[in-house]
């Protein structure tokens, strides 16, 4: 019979000696007298080359040390970004002399923007960080109370969602900091040491640490852990003397808990755990030096925070990587942050970042590039930008995307991310689904868009609406392509253009599109009577009504039908046409042999586009070795099967 090993099973958890030096005597956690410290300060104040940090950013950094000695031998590393040259140290830190990311960039597409409406002032992710003008430093521009409330916020999340396991054995994977000033601190410290990895091993380690009696006036066996709000509130010298308080404490419950009574190992252990997560190594950034050093206004440090960004993107491929939404957010974020700084963003080059952005309120921005503040509209625009030929902007995505080109999938899962900043509160936890039709078989763009120039127009009324409908009806294809975009909006955020469902052909009782939205809607397009169906959806949709169908030769309510059949019927359409007398029932003989030419025909338009793209991505990965014959045997055989029977059943060529 087996055992299940318990707690009571293992050893009791021993405090870790964290010394670099001589070991010969017993070790016992102890923060240094601040003098010790001197030694560092004048080491970090004499101006190493590339070392560019503020009075207050150099105190955090001796402070913060475990060993402070060891920093005044420290030689800085250099560490290549895109746009040129980080400077970093590493060492050991007290833990609470860190604070988290004011944002987690890893929850970039969980937060709410103020792109959309629906988002109260409170909840609304915060402003980018700037650069500051000399130093390397990240500098927030939002009141305090906001940042702090952000920053709350993201360490809890990564304490919920993404736990560690910490205090058995100390921290062994760096965290990277990153000196932080704020604008509008207000009785606050000015400045700080935030990090931009680590932050939920920075969340987990301050788990254990229970905020101070008082605080929240809670008696001391129901305080809960402690916020990062705390600590940034308190001056530095209070902070590390908050820190020696909190090893003191751990220490005296060691010593008061003799013996090898259950209770006692337990408090025991709690001690050692939270002695061990109290320092962790961090890799810091004290310098930067750009590769374009006279860009812009002349500031050398203006690629600074895309610069820090850029390397946090490329270290998370450990414990837990960047989910594909989170990383095409930040990708996106970097791309448009890398275009508005080397001016490819037009005249209204600042409205247009912060539409594409969406951080901040987009009503007046919108008012400068000519458009109402619409959702759709502003997808809209996104997509127009994002999907323009300019040589430029395809080198800066694809340098973001480490791709070597900048191609329509790419594009797609950029302006997704981007777009739904307007829907962030207005869908809540309905987001899912729809960032899963959008991003699902290829994404919600299709070529059209890339090979031809084409504008977003104020499109705001019903009347407008017509007007794009007779243009893309009488083959104005920027037109045509505008309204396909607005229409895929409308549609998918409505729930009315989903990923192909499982039951679709049930639904229709015939087989139906199972490509991309992007593909689907270029397909409904080229049908006959596709232009009318969308544009009508347009404007039903943005009056909060059921999209119509067309049967019999005109638009019909279905108020029976719920988004699934809509879905359904409109893939049906991209393959099959609207046509009632097509429909999927009681055809004649003639009629279903017609059908299942067609369907045999577009199911080699279908295999011509996998191929296609299976030619771009040997590309795109610089690809020239041949297939194995035992891999394209059997495709082989089937195509020249195919072709021979179709040769039987066809007229001389």
């Amino acid at each position: 019979m087996s055992t299940i090993e318990t707690t009571d099973d293992l050893p009791d958890i021993q405090v870790i000696d964290i010394r670099s030096g001589d070991r010969s005597t017993p070790f016992e956690h102890r923060v240094v007298p601040v003098s010790q410290t001197t030694k560092a300060i004048k080491a970090l104040e004499k101006g190493q080359p590339g070392v560019q940090l503020t009075a207050d950013a150099i105190l955090r950094i001796a402070y913060s040390a475990v060993e402070p000695d060891l920093l005044a031998d420290l030689r800085p590393e250099l560490r290549r970004v895109e746009t040129g040259w980080l400077t970093v140290i590493n060492y050991r830190a007290y833990t609470l002399m860190l604070s988290p990311a004011v944002e987690n960039d890893r929850l970039l597409d969980q937060v709410l923007y103020a792109a959309d409406p629906n988002t109260a002032a409170q909840q609304r992710v915060l402003s980018m960080p700037a650069a500051h003008e000399t130093k390397a430093a990240l500098v927030y521009t939002d009141p305090m109370d906001a940042l702090l409330e952000a920053v709350d916020r993201a360490a809890h999340k990564v304490r919920m969602q993404n736990k560690q396991e910490v205090g058995r054995r100390i921290v062994e994977r760096p965290l990277m900091a990153v000196p932080v000033a704020f604008l509008d601190p207000g009785r606050h410290p000015a400045e700080d040491l935030g990090l931009v990895d680590g932050n939920s091993r920075w969340g987990s380690c301050t788990a254990l640490v229970p905020v101070p009696t008082g605080v929240i006036g809670a008696k001391d066996e129901e305080r809960p852990p402690l916020l990062p709000s705390y600590l940034m509130s308190l001056p530095l010298a209070d902070r590390r003397s908050f820190v020696r308080e909190v090893i003191k404490k751990a220490y005296r419950d060691i010593k008061a808990a003799p013996g090898t009574s259950k209770v006692a190992r337990a408090k025991r252990d709690k001690a050692a755990r939270l002695l061990n997560a109290m320092t962790v190594p961090v890799e810091v950034v004290i310098g930067y030096t750009d590769d374009e050093p006279g860009m812009g206004m002349g500031m050398g440090m203006q690629r600074f925070p895309a610069a820090v960004r850029s390397l946090l993107m490329r270290m998370n491929i450990g414990v837990k990587e960047f989910a594909p939404a989170s990383k095409n957010s930040v990708t996106a974020e970097e791309t448009v942050t890398a275009l508005f700084d080397e001016g490819q963003l037009g005249d209204n080059a600042q409205a247009v970042k912060d539409v594409l952005l969406g951080r901040v309120d987009i009503t007046d921005p919108m008012k400068t590039i000519g458009l109402s503040a619409l959702r759709d509209l502003r997808f809209a625009f996104i997509a127009q930008q994002l999907t323009r030929r300019e040589p430029r902007l395809n080198a800066i995505a694809a340098a973001k995307l480490d791709k070597r080109g900048f191609y329509v999938s790419g594009r797609s899962g950029l302006v997704v991310e981007l777009g739904l900043r307007a829907y962030s509160a207005f869908l809540g936890e309905g987001i899912k689904p729809v960032r899963t039709a959008l991003e699902a078989g290829g994404g919600c763009l299709w070529q059209d868009l890339v090979n031809h120039e084409w504008t977003v127009e104020n499109i705001d009324n019903d009347q407008a609406v017509d007007d794009l409908l007779q243009r893309a009806e009488n083959g104005d294809i920027p037109a045509k392509l505008l309204l396909g975009v607005l229409a895929m909006v409308a549609l998918v955020t409505s729930g009315n253009l989903l990923a192909a469902g499982g039951s679709a052909e049930q639904i229709v009782g015939h087989r139906v599109m199972r490509s991309g939205i992007g593909a689907v809607i270029k397909e409904v397009l080229g049908k006959e009577e596709g232009p009318q169906v969308l544009a009508d959806a347009i404007k039903r949709i943005r009056g909060n009504e059921r999209p119509r169908w067309w049967a019999e030769g005109r638009l019909v309510e279905r108020d029976d039908w719920k988004g699934s059949e809509f879905n359904a019927h409109l893939r049906f359409a991209a393959l099959h046409g609207f046509n009632p007398e097509d429909g999927p029932n009681g055809l004649s003989g003639t009629a279903r042999e017609g059908r299942a030419l067609t369907d045999f025909q577009a199911s080699l338009t279908m295999a011509s586009n996998h191929l296609d793209h299976l030619i771009e991505l040997r590309k795109e990965n610089g690809t020239t070795d041949h297939l194995s014959w035992e891999t394209v045997e059997a495709s082989d055989k089937q195509l020249r099967r195919m072709s021979r029977t179709l040769d039987r059943i066809s007229e001389e060529e």
